[in-house]
């Protein structure tokens, strides 16, 4: 005998069920979210969670209890996923394009004291701009900065 869901799947729109089978049959799209997506569709088309955890190719019929329960509150929006542990990330993407931006400028040999940018004088100029980052690390500079350059598709840095 199945427990009593404590929080069933609420009723799917038309554009929430074209949305989901869609991404239930992409190739493009991550397998997690093509996991999720078929688990809310079996779940819709009245399996229990177990069946559904199976039908998505999972093990655990609570993870899709966890789901259901998600997407109730947020929609389709629980089909993709949120931070998966470790330290939340501090920068936001303003805070990247802050860094490229000022590593894009041309330093002022008067104001910056430099006529190449290095990852100190980089991290001495973000700290002291008005608009800057005040507790930014080289580390940082660093990663955002080799981040920027295989987008580019430029050789890594040393």
């Amino acid at each position: 005998m199945t427990r009593h869901r404590i929080d069933p799947l609420r009723a799917l729109t038309d554009e929430e069920r074209g949305v989901l089978t869609q991404i239930s049959r992409s190739a493009s799209e991550p397998a997690s979210h093509v996991a999720r997506a078929k688990a809310l569709l079996a779940v819709a088309d009245g399996c229990n969670y177990q069946e559904a955890a199976q039908a998505a190719g999972r093990r655990a019929g609570d993870a899709v209890a966890h789901l259901v329960s998600r997407f109730n509150r947020e929609g389709l929006a629980a089909i993709a996923p949120r931070h998966g542990g470790g330290a939340q990330p501090i920068y936001d993407s303003a805070a990247r394009e802050r860094i490229l931006k000022e590593a894009r400028r041309t330093p002022d040999r008067e104001q910056d004291g430099t006529a190449t940018w290095s990852l100190t004088t980089l991290q001495r100029a973000l700290r002291q701009a008005p608009d800057g980052l005040p507790q930014v690390s080289t580390y940082t500079i660093l990663m955002v900065l080799r981040g920027w350059l295989h987008l580019a598709g430029q050789p890594h840095l040393v």
